[in-house]
């Protein structure tokens, strides 16, 4: 990867993107300042999509720049840290030692992945781009964790052995999470078995009729949205019955 990528390039040019407007917009989002989540976070208003071009353009930078980028307070410079992460682990070009880098820094730096989005852009590709064909034991400690980000991980980590048709451990971590207390696990689960649902439906339903009646609200409905009509009038008849 080419040295002279750095992150205050990246910062510089993030900055020129800020907006009034778009923070005003964040805040709400995020519920910045009210202390629910990403504690501590400082947003600067710029669009994720824009966070996400620049990323493009950035997408060559070394990993020591990248930690740079993780180790700010700014959220949207930590988005693009994750970002680039994301999309080196899905370049075909990148080598097996560099994505084992890439989890490795994700895995190392996790305590400045805190809110959902951060997450997403990091353990989808980054974590199950390289799990893929290794042991997953570090998901089931993660699932186990008494760190909400740390959860999350496990749970959308198996969003690309999905894709490869490999459903197997999205349903046995998210048995581990049907207690969770929190929403954002409840919908990062549910949205990750409606997922596994479009590769192996009868799976999925075999998972609805044993927790559907047990498990949380916003988790079931999730799950569910990609069933037909009759199927979720069903499975959310079991939570009513309950």
């Amino acid at each position: 990867m080419p040295a002279n990528i750095t992150a205050a390039q990246f910062v510089k040019k993030l900055k020129a993107h800020r907006s009034a407007a778009e923070l005003k917009k964040i805040q709400r989002y995020f519920k910045s300042g009210e202390g629910e989540y990403g504690e501590g976070d400082e947003f600067i208003g710029v669009r994720m999509g824009q966070v996400f071009e620049l990323a493009k353009e950035f997408i060559e930078m070394p990993l020591s720049e990248i930690e740079k980028l993780l180790e700010s307070p700014i959220h949207e410079v930590r988005a693009g840290g994750l970002s680039i992460m994301g999309k080196q682990a899905r370049s075909k070009k990148t080598s097996d030692e560099r994505r084992k880098e890439l989890f490795d820094l994700y895995m190392r730096r996790h305590d400045r992945v805190n809110n959902w989005d951060l997450v997403d852009l990091g353990a989808l590709y980054v974590v199950g781009i390289y799990l893929v064909d290794k042991p997953r034991n570090i998901l089931y400690k993660l699932a186990r964790s008494t760190n909400i980000w740390e959860r999350r991980t496990a749970i959308v980590g198996t969003g690309h052995f999905i894709r490869q048709g490999d459903v197997a451990d999205t349903f046995k971590i998210a048995e581990l999470l049907l207690k969770d207390e929190e929403d954002l696990i409840h919908k990062a689960t549910g949205w990750m078995l409606r997922a596994a649902g479009g590769s192996d439906r009868q799976q999925l339903l075999k998972f609805l009729d044993k927790h559907a009646a047990t498990m949380p609200r916003t988790l079931l409905r999730y799950s569910i949205e990609h069933l037909d009509k009759d199927q979720r009038e069903h499975y959310l008849s079991m939570k009513k019955a309950r």
